[in-house]
């Protein structure tokens, strides 16, 4: 048995409105490995495996989010999605197409469909260019601007969608604060009308008033747009107000994935409930009880043998330092990768 994920995984409810839901994206049994050199001109002896065997999908105008600890893969998963790091092996299907193979000017003309929101809103800006530039310079690489006046035009526009001033196209990033920034990013992203979005924690290193803005923001615009985004994060308050549905993420696998709000009420995974745990509770009265991991997520270039988590979860019986556990179904549309989730 294994964590593969197998191709039920892209059979999607119907929404709750009735239509079909469509993949938009498909993951395919993705991995990401990085080659460890020991010494300047040793050839590698180790692999980072960053992300292994990951498979999921998301509609049209659907979100989905990704939760997990720093380091377990989630950004990495992003950026691969995107071609921003090449995949080791697997597929990425976007509309129909394999984009992990393709490569110089038919990649460039696809890129446009699939943009992302950085988490750090300071060094994600160029801080040499104004905002209209910064904004600007997405529509003149793909040619969406036919002259300086409809640039001018289209960068105010899309200012106003995210809520500043479009009288203040010609200041500089260092004069906005942080979630203006952010705001930024997000119309530099929507410049070229994308259909996915990968959003990067990007709420992270706001403030919690901030935070809710930039939720709000975006939810607004997937109405408006239609944009499907991928929103990678490790609160996982934040991932159920926004996403339809969970995927959960521990040293580069999946353990976890199913409808937000059920997988926050009742998470079958330990490693889940160990997350949700740690969301600060606003009920005085709540009785739900932190619990505390031991020791540190295993390094991705010696992961344990049997289940992954093993090593650090609280309810592990013999079987799981030796067997791994499969991929199952445990109700239409939830899955999770533990020998002992039902």
């Amino acid at each position: 048995m294994s964590l593969r994920q197998e191709e039920s995984e892209f059979n999607f409810e119907n929404s709750p409105d009735g239509r079909r839901l469509v993949p938009l994206l498909e993951v395919r049994h993705i991995k990401v490995h990085f080659p460890v050199k020991h010494g300047l001109l040793s050839r590698a002896k180790d692999v980072v495996r960053a992300v292994e065997d990951v498979s999921f999908a998301i509609a049209s105008g659907e979100t989905v989010g990704l939760v997990g600890e720093s380091g377990c893969g989630k950004t990495t998963l992003g950026r691969a999605i995107l071609r921003l790091t090449d995949p080791t092996a697997g597929e990425v299907i976007f509309e129909g197409e394999d984009i992990a193979r393709l490569n110089g000017a038919e990649l460039r003309a696809r890129r446009g469909k699939l943009q992302m929101i950085f988490q750090d809103p300071y060094g994600s800006l160029n801080p040499r260019m104004t905002v209209e530039d910064i904004i600007g310079e997405a529509l003149d690489i793909h040619r969406l601007a036919t002259n300086a006046g409809a640039r001018r035009e289209r960068v105010q526009a899309l200012l106003a969608d995210v809520g500043l001033d479009p009288s203040h196209a010609r200041r500089y990033p260092h004069e906005f604060s942080g979630g203006q920034r952010q705001r930024i990013g997000i119309a530099r992203a929507l410049a070229v009308q994308p259909k996915l979005i990968v959003c990067d924690e990007p709420v992270s290193a706001l403030d919690v008033s901030v935070q809710a803005q930039i939720i709000n923001l975006l939810q607004d615009l997937q109405r408006a747009h239609g944009i499907a985004y991928l929103f990678v994060a490790h609160d996982l308050a934040v991932v159920e107000h926004i996403s339809r549905r969970i995927l959960v993420m521990y040293l580069g696998r999946i353990v976890e994935s199913g409808d937000a709000k059920a997988v926050c009420r009742a998470p079958k995974h330990p490693y889940t409930q160990a997350l949700l745990s740690a969301v600060p509770q606003v009920d005085p009265d709540s009785k739900r009880q932190r619990i505390v991991l031991s020791g540190d997520v295993p390094s991705p270039i010696h992961p344990p043998g049997g289940c992954p988590f093993h090593p650090r979860c609280p309810v592990a019986e013999a079987r799981c330092k030796t067997e791994v556990p499969a991929w199952r179904e445990l109700s239409p549309g939830w899955h999770a990768a533990c020998h002992l989730a039902t």
